[in-house]
């Protein structure tokens, strides 16, 4: 081993630390040894091309590790590598180098990673060589899409279970990430909740990066902003901020990115829902969480975001889920629906009105079905043929109440049935529960016309969450009906207009924009189908 010794130089006890740090960042090679004698220093230099650090003082010696061992060490330690199968390590030279990699097997991609290691293995000592720092050897040797370098630990750690490979190197300060990772995913299809009678045909994934890519193919725009962040302490769920820079409004925008910055949980449980959840959280009002109406809407579809993102709302991407969140919303937005543009202006505004004539007539057809039969509202004659003139066994008021509940357990269990017994429930349901209850006493034709036809129109509202909403209020009606009839009805749908008039938005704005504050050019276009 050659021995080059430098000019010595007295330091004092209490610089020791500060001085080796100072030497290992300006000196072009690792340290490996440094030695220092009677408060003297002399570096040595070996011919690897490596330098150990050894400080003695009285005696003592203090040694500084060499960072290929050093980051060995901590992965080893991190990492399940004994307990879980899955998580690997690999050792091998490039350019008489000791190297080492570690991964998550199932979230690499094989092929790719053995080319990646094949051109590895062949790289020469001299291209190694001449890189001093990782950055240059990454510049120099690896000629691949996607490669970082990083030097701490937990970010490293982040990267491995994120599906990125790090490749650690001896005689290199930093660690090498290359992205090789493949997540098992189904492929792009249409939702089935959101299905469109014309236009696209694509829906979102659980890949985080495929549901930013169908985005950015909708709006192929340079100021198309995605911000990433980072939610769970364990899950460590990406998270992105979409939104159109010079549209969005800045105070929004910087109100969601402090918002998720400042989320304090271990996980993201239910995905999408758990993030607005934590939302409703930050707001502190307990009255958010028995207020049924919808504080933000949810969409599968790309051209859906693209749309509202074009409008200048917020759109935020979940990892490991399909739905996309979209804000800040009110009312108004729940009334649109993808289908609506992609027919002629006229046709358009028909699938509108009759969404929101549908939107009325299940708010108010049991409660005012109600009314009449029990005498509250005067019936015509023309009409008279709805009016039971039979006795039955169960009070109207309970027979809907059994059917709300009836319908809802229908579709708990179509979510739950096979795709082969589909027809078989469909049958049971149609026979058993309808023809046989109406022969047993049990319900009237009428009811169960009304709440079919009630059901089929529910269909129509394209928001789930805004849909069961309807729902509660319209039960809150057949109890204040049951309870002090026409009165009663009328105090439950004030009742139910206060709930929705005091709503506010995740973002703390006014849940009916545009109608309060007006906006008459905002609330046109959003009511009615218009060419701009």
């Amino acid at each position: 081993m050659m021995k080059s010794k430098l000019k010595w130089k007295r330091i004092s006890r209490n610089t020791v630390y500060d001085l080796v740090t100072i030497l290992h960042m300006a000196l072009p090679l690792p340290l490996k040894r440094v030695t220092l004698r009677s408060q003297f220093l002399c570096m040595i230099f070996p011919n690897s091309g490596k330098i150990d650090i050894s400080i003695v003082i009285g005696g003592n010696e203090m040694k500084v590790e060499n960072k290929y061992e050093y980051y060995l060490r901590e992965l080893r330690e991190a990492l399940p590598l004994v307990e879980s199968f899955d998580v690997m390590e690999r050792n091998f030279s490039i350019g008489d180098h000791d190297a080492t990699i570690f991964f998550v097997d199932g979230l690499v991609k094989t092929s790719g990673m053995q080319w990646i290691l094949a051109h590895l293995l062949t790289i020469a000592k001299k291209d190694v060589d001449r890189a001093t720092s990782a950055e240059l050897f990454i510049k120099y040797n690896m000629p691949f899409l996607d490669s970082l370098v990083e030097s701490k630990i937990d970010m490293i750690l982040k990267h491995i279970f994120a599906g990125l490979v790090p490749i650690v190197i001896d005689g290199f300060d930093e660690v090498m990430i290359i992205d090789a990772r493949e997540y098992p995913a189904r492929g792009v299809e249409e939702p089935s909740k959101e299905k469109s009678l014309r236009g696209a045909k694509d829906g979102f994934t659980e890949g985080f990066m495929t549901n930013i890519a169908l985005i950015r193919r909708h709006i192929r725009d340079k100021n198309l902003i995605f911000e990433a962040h980072m939610v769970g302490t364990s899950s460590r769920t990406d998270v992105a901020v979409t939104y159109i820079k010079g549209i969005a409004d800045d105070k929004v925008v910087k109100s969601i990115r402090q918002r998720i910055d400042d989320i304090q949980v271990d996980t993201l449980t239910v995905g999408e829902q758990s993030l607005v959840e934590l939302f409703m959280q930050q707001n502190k009002k307990k009255s958010d969480w028995f207020n049924p109406f919808p504080k933000v809407r949810y969409t599968q579809r790309p051209d859906v975001v693209a749309a509202h993102v074009s409008e200048g709302k917020i759109a935020i991407i979940v990892d490991n889920t399909p739905t996309v969140i979209l804000l800040p919303v009110g009312i108004f937005d729940f009334v649109q629906d993808v289908d609506d543009y992609y027919f002629p202006l006229v046709t358009g505004n028909y699938f509108r009105l009759l969404r929101i004539l549908n939107m009325i007539a299940i708010i108010f057809m049991t409660p005012v079905y109600l009314l009449m039969a029990e005498g509250y509202i005067p019936t015509f004659e023309m009409l008279g043929f709805i009016i039971p003139d039979t006795n039955y066994a169960i009070p109207l008021f309970w027979q809907f109440i059994l059917l709300e509940i009836a319908i809802d357990a229908l579709k708990l269990a179509s979510l739950n049935t096979p795709d082969s017994l589909g027809m078989s429930l469909s049958v049971i349901g149609a026979l058993i529960l309808g023809e046989f209850s109406v022969q047993s006493g049990w319900f009237i034709p009428q009811t169960i016309l009304c709440m079919a036809v009630m059901a089929l129109a529910s269909f129509t509202q394209p928001s789930i969450e805004l849909g069961y909403a309807i729902k509660f209020v319209r039960i809150a009606m057949l109890i204040g009906v049951a309870i002090y009839g026409f009165y009663g009805a009328g105090i439950a749908f004030v009742l139910g207009l206060v709930v929705l008039a005091s709503t506010k938005t995740l973002m703390d704005t006014s849940y009916l924009y545009p109608l309060f504050p007006l906006n008459a050019k905002a609330l046109k276009r959003l009511i009615f189908r218009t060419r701009k």
